[in-house]
């Protein structure tokens, strides 16, 4: 019974066309555990966990592409020798959680404020599951 539900999960995600971007799941993890966890707004926290996922940094469905918080992020870390350093994904969020989330306003909220205000730091997860406009970067 366990498999015929997960094989029509699989074949209805397919049909959508909306498939989850991969992220590396301890740089996930570590965003879990910095902004998520503890967050006062339980719904909020709930929603990243179990539907946003890797549209915190991702867009579309290609893994390569990023929403404007995933790029700052994706300049600070590389995938295959910052996997497993959870200092350095702890020092990358807090840094990027320091920028304006519009870097052409200093008056922007930071992408750190963004979250605890029960938003998500890259856009919506629609504007995140969405095929960046051509050239990979978010619209």
């Amino acid at each position: 019974m366990r498999r015929a539900v997960l094989v029509l999960v699989a074949v209805a995600l397919s049909l959508t066309g909306v498939q989850p971007a991969l992220a590396i799941m301890q740089f996930n993890k570590v965003f879990i555990d910095e902004y998520i966890k503890d967050h006062q707004d339980k719904e909020f926290a709930e929603y990243v966990e179990k539907k946003v996922k890797c549209f915190v940094c991702h867009q579309g469905k290609k893994k390569s592409n990023h929403n404007p918080y995933g790029e700052q992020l994706h300049k600070l870390l590389d995938k295959k020798e910052d996997k497993d350093n959870v200092e350095k994904i702890r020092a990358a969020l807090e840094n990027v959680g320091k920028m304006h989330s519009d870097p052409k306003d200093p008056k922007s909220p930071t992408y750190a404020e963004l979250i605890a205000a029960g938003k998500l730091p890259g856009g919506s997860l629609e504007d995140s599951q969405k095929e960046p406009a051509e050239g990979g970067e978010a619209e």
